[in-house]
């Protein structure tokens, strides 16, 4: 099933380039409370609006007991913003289908159509026993999928204006519903976009059947390549096609040798203790993507700047205390934009990005590497395009030199 969405209609191969909210905290290092930020609205709606006003595709809000609640925050942002898309989790398990519909319908009604959505199943089973659910991985994903059926049919069917047409039933092994239905349809049509990341047999195959856009960590190109022949290959047997993200973090500077070295501050105030504890949580976990995150860091025992760059420009130095995603592009402008078009060749269109700490980051990597890339920034509303001056009126009378844009250039994928 094919998604209208309201701003999907962008120019060929251009890439959506999303950034991050840091519901779970931020900081200049990892590890300590050193250079680290309050979570609270201010914040967050600061690391938003930079987004919106640089022209982001939008953000991902994280999930889990570290974090505030995603749909709080992204809905404490939709007045806050004009352009920006939010990428909200929905955890089965946690809620019902029919609930989620609604959460999801009202939000992207609300937002004018900007809701990206997140299926999480979960990997961290002490968190998951902590709100309540006690499945094992393989029926978590049973019951994802079956809830991913419910929610898609109750959200297609409310675009049915014939009163006997709207109700879903539906039994399953997990799930069942019975005369479920939604009064009040999403803006996005036939339901807002799914986005969804795994690494097993399990959740390739739910991603082939069911979602529009998979996500993977950030591997090696030779592994993502891998990952997505996989996910091509079942979608096609499903009849189906699926479009390809990737999750990373970003250090670019002006010059390679100051990427590097704010890598290496990054996790300069980390000890053997810290790394340890955090190596021993991600061991006990049942996600197959996390436990490939771990070994690319050697399960915290690759401390070196030779050993954590596991490809070109892929540092997997972040792995070593950050659950999830681990590994970061590190280098020059266009060295980061190499590796993203390196990525964007595979197929991945979809590039969501964060780097500490989150707000001058999402600043400093529109400025070094967006004029570098196919992407089309989003469109501000009208009568609200700037002609400068831009930078600093030196002197009192001298104004920068303009450049002959002030628009970012689309650049072709050759």
């Amino acid at each position: 099933m094919t998604n209208s969405n309201i701003a999907q209609d962008r120019a060929p191969n251009a890439l959506k380039i999303l950034w991050f909210i840091p519901t779970h905290g931020d900081s200049r290092y990892l590890g300590t409370s050193e250079g680290a930020r309050e979570v609270n609205l201010s914040y967050v709606k600061q690391v938003a609006q930079a987004a919106d006003t640089l022209g982001y595709y939008g953000v991902l809000l994280p999930t889990g007991r570290s974090c505030e609640d995603p749909w709080v925050v992204a809905s404490s942002l939709i007045d806050a913003t004009k352009n920006l898309r939010f990428l909200i989790a929905v955890r089965p398990g946690l809620t019902q289908p029919a609930l989620a519909a609604r959460m999801a319908a009202t939000f992207d009604r609300l937002s004018g159509g900007r809701l990206l959505v997140n299926l999480v199943t979960g990997g961290d089973q002490i968190e998951l026993e902590g709100d309540g659910v006690f499945s094992s991985h393989a029926d978590r994903y049973e019951a994802s999928a079956e809830f991913l059926r419910i929610w898609r049919e109750i959200l297609t069917k409310s675009h049915n204006t014939a009163e006997e047409g709207q109700s879903v039933d539906y039994e399953g092994k997990q799930l069942s519903v019975k005369g479920a239905k939604l009064i009040y349809p999403p803006l996005q049509r036939p339901y807002p976009p799914i986005y969804f990341g795994g690494s097993s047999a399990a959740a390739n195959e739910l991603a082939a059947e069911q979602v529009d856009t998979y996500l993977t960590w950030g591997e090696p190109p030779t592994a993502v390549a891998e990952k997505l022949a996989l996910v091509r290959e079942r979608a096609e047997a499903h009849g189906r096609k699926v479009t390809f993200g990737i999750r990373l973090h970003v250090i670019v500077r002006e010059t390679e040798e100051e990427a590097w070295a704010a890598a290496d501050r990054l996790i300069s105030r980390l000890d053997d203790q810290i790394v340890a504890n955090a190596q021993a949580a991600f061991a006990k976990m049942d996600s197959v993507g996390q436990r490939r995150m771990a070994e690319l860091n050697n399960g915290g025992k690759n401390r070196s700047r030779e050993a954590l760059e596991i490809s070109p420009n892929l540092w997997a130095g972040i792995g070593l205390v950050r659950g999830g995603a681990g590994t970061a592009l590190v280098g020059s402008p266009q060295q980061v934009a190499d590796r993203i078009q390196e990525y964007a060749a595979l197929g991945l269109d979809h590039f969501i990005f964060s780097g500490y700490p989150h707000l001058e980051e999402a600043y400093r990597f529109a400025e070094l590497v967006f004029p570098l890339l196919p992407i089309e920034l989003q469109q501000k509303l009208p009568g609200q395009q700037l002609t400068g001056p831009f930078g600093e009126v030196v002197a009192n009378q001298f104004v920068p030199k303009a450049k002959p844009s002030t628009e970012v250039p689309l650049v072709s994928q050759s």
